[in-house]
């Protein structure tokens, strides 16, 4: 069962998808837009990659603090959330995200990319450790 794991963000959000035995996480993608209230592209994209790779289940990273509080992104996410259900018609899953973002930066800085470089690779790694995360705890989905 394919899985599609997403960071979303003010203008970017990272995609990454499950190999097929459902066993490891994979950046794919990065989907960029001038604005976070411009998603018709966002999900147009998003519903070409759910086509074209059989995804039965989206995993989107869920922005609460730390301490377990809710800030305003958890809003947007969860407006983007219900958009991306009644697109896809697939189950939409959490999955905290606490330092994804961090933890992606620092794997491509182990990897020698340089600060400059790592934007377009950050949002796909994150999707992918949220994505991963979300297989670990959750072996039935796969």
């Amino acid at each position: 069962m394919p899985l599609m794991g997403l960071d979303y963000g003010a203008k970017t959000v990272g995609v990454a998808v499950s190999d097929g035995l459902g066993l490891a996480a994979q950046p794919l993608e990065t989907i960029w837009r001038d604005s976070e209230k411009k998603l018709r592209k966002t999900l147009q994209r998003i519903e070409t990659i759910v086509a074209a790779r059989g995804i039965t289940r989206i995993v989107l990273g869920h922005p609460s603090h730390l301490d377990g509080s809710e800030g305003e992104r958890v809003a947007f996410c969860a407006q983007f959330k219900e958009k991306l259900e009644q697109r896809t018609g697939l189950p939409v899953d959490w999955q905290d995200e606490w330092l994804t973002t961090a933890e992606a930066d620092e794997r491509l800085a182990e990897r020698g990319i340089p600060r400059v470089e790592r934007k377009q690779y950050l949002d796909r790694l994150a999707a992918a450790i949220i994505l991963q995360d979300y297989m670990d705890a959750h072996p039935e989905a796969r």
